[in-house]
């Protein structure tokens, strides 16, 4: 086989072994937010209680997406299929600007937090069979400690990632195992999630929160 020939099929070969890393590399990462890139395509708000001010803002030559409660609560979420088989570990990072203190964050005046990350299992027409995992940023619980929503019951379980101790306007980067969560929590292997969604509330206890929320994706490991 002459030189030439050697090269041209080295090359091709090269470039398929790339095109099938990058295949790869896609299919282990799921995008969900990509705020960094000024990107919030599919997100929506959900109004509850007055309105949180979600909008993207450049800190550091560097874009989130920023959240501030007046005594209000409204939700910004996409609908999105995850396989969790594939990619189980949610992956984001966020920081409290203004600390809220709810009270009893178990009962429904104190449900409120400076910042929630939902991972939502949707029941379709069985409505009661949504299941829900919210990562919150606890003033009251400590990390890792968990509870049932008051509103919601069991369906809805509560984990505090972060608590009172980590320090306002510092960066955090998280990552949860998101199948196996749901099965310490709820005692069921759930393969997909339909939706993501974060939250800063304060209408509860009528008091203020912000936060910043950085990419949020899932990957494989």
């Amino acid at each position: 086989m002459e030189v030439t020939a050697v090269i041209k099929r080295s090359v091709k070969i090269l470039i398929i072994g790339c095109f099938i890393s990058a295949n790869i590399y896609a299919e282990s990462r799921i995008d969900i937010g990509l705020f960094s890139e000024q990107n919030v395509e599919g997100w929506k708000q959900k109004k509850f209680a007055g309105e949180t001010r979600y909008s993207l803002q450049q800190i550091n030559n560097q874009f989130v997406l920023a959240s501030k409660s007046d005594q209000s609560a409204s939700a910004f979420y996409k609908k999105i299929k995850v396989n969790l088989d594939e990619t189980p570990f949610l992956n984001w990072s966020w920081s409290k600007q203004l600390t809220i203190d709810p009270g009893n964050e178990a009962d429904k005046k104190g449900d409120d937090f400076v910042a929630r990350l939902y991972v939502i299992k949707d029941g379709g027409l069985l409505f009661w069979k949504t299941l829900v995992v919210n990562y919150v940023w606890s003033f009251q619980h400590s990390i890792d400690e968990s509870w049932d929503n008051p509103f919601a019951g069991s369906n809805v379980k509560m984990v505090s990632q972060r608590d009172a101790s980590s320090l306002e306007k510092t960066w955090l980067v998280e990552k949860r195992n998101v199948q196996q969560d749901f099965m310490n929590l709820m005692g069921e292997k759930i393969d997909q999630i339909d939706g993501v969604a974060i939250m800063t509330d304060s209408d509860n206890s009528a008091l203020k929160a912000e936060a910043l929320y950085g990419d949020i994706y899932f990957t494989a490991e």
